[in-house]
């Protein structure tokens, strides 16, 4: 983890929920949409004190009463809860749950298989590194002419998304894509695990601060679904709703699957396909 991702998460989310998410007044003056500590203090009944500590990192063992009135008052998701518990175990040193293995690039014969079975979606395993390691051809035609898969034996989403120029192009919404990149690659023991920070060291060098300023803003959880717009080199504006599923811990690694978001990039896919209109359908028919 970096420095502090315990009070980074704790801020960008008490900075998150609206006054009237919580029944309170929005009142004048208020220079942040967020709640104030004050007022995070108040609903998880902690002084404000306490949660600045928290916030600044100082103090970073919080009790499960404590972390769960929190979020509570934040309204946090499961999968946000999740996260925090993990962000305080987190905060224990000498423990790392890669265990400094290096990152796996090995795709098991079964998953490969799935990935035969999910044709003609778009589909691609992904390790922590975002090395792209076994796709379906759904996904090749997909990405093959954004660049993406120029070498396919060193594609890497996140090299990609902050070295690439062509992925500013790709991806009209590239800084929504940064800051998720970015969340991906601290998910993990980020600095602490050696080829992360290599990589992470590689980033800072070719995107400086556009890499460095979301290492320290972002917090360290990546949205497992969403829609992912595309600028298709030959297919056009494209909208692509899309599944995280993580493989087995012993794996390492991360299965994404990309369908239609609408019917327009629905027929875009078939086309590039070569198949007739109605293969994949949207998600939202």
């Amino acid at each position: 983890m970096s420095d502090n991702e315990l009070g980074l998460f704790l801020r960008t989310r008490r900075e998150s929920v609206t006054p009237a998410a919580v029944g309170l007044p929005a009142g004048p003056r208020r220079r942040t949409p967020g709640l104030r500590r004050a007022e995070l203090a108040t609903l998880a009944g902690v002084s404000v004190e306490y949660l600045i500590r928290l916030e600044q990192g100082r103090d970073r063992r919080p009790s499960p009463p404590v972390l769960s009135a929190l979020a509570d008052a934040m309204r946090l998701t499961p999968s946000e809860r999740v996260h925090l518990h993990r962000l305080t175990k987190a905060a224990d040193p000498g423990f790392s749950c890669t265990g400094g293995a290096p990152p796996n690039r090995a795709v098991r014969p079964t998953v490969r298989a799935v990935l035969d079975r999910l044709e003609p979606a778009p589909a691609v395993v992904v390790n922590r590194l975002g090395e792209v390691l076994a796709y379906t051809e759904g996904y090749r035609r997909l990405m093959e002419p954004t660049g993406l898969l120029d070498d396919p034996d060193s594609a890497n989403l996140a090299v990609f998304t902050f070295a690439d120029a062509r992925a500013r192009v790709v991806f009209p919404d590239w800084d929504h894509v940064a800051d998720e990149v970015v969340a991906a690659l601290k998910q993990g023991p980020f600095r602490a695990d050696p080829a992360v920070a290599a990589l992470v060291d590689e980033l800072t060098v070719v995107a400086g601060a556009e890499f460095t300023g979301r290492v320290d803003t972002i917090p360290s959880l990546a949205a497992a679904t969403g829609v992912t717009r595309l600028a298709h080199p030959t297919a056009g504006a494209l909208r692509l709703a899309f599944e995280t599923l993580d493989l087995p811990a012993d794996d390492d690694q991360q299965l994404l699957v990309y369908l239609p978001a609408d019917a327009a990039t629905a027929t875009a896919l078939d086309t590039l396909d070569g198949r007739r209109p109605g293969a994949l359908r949207a998600v939202n028919d």
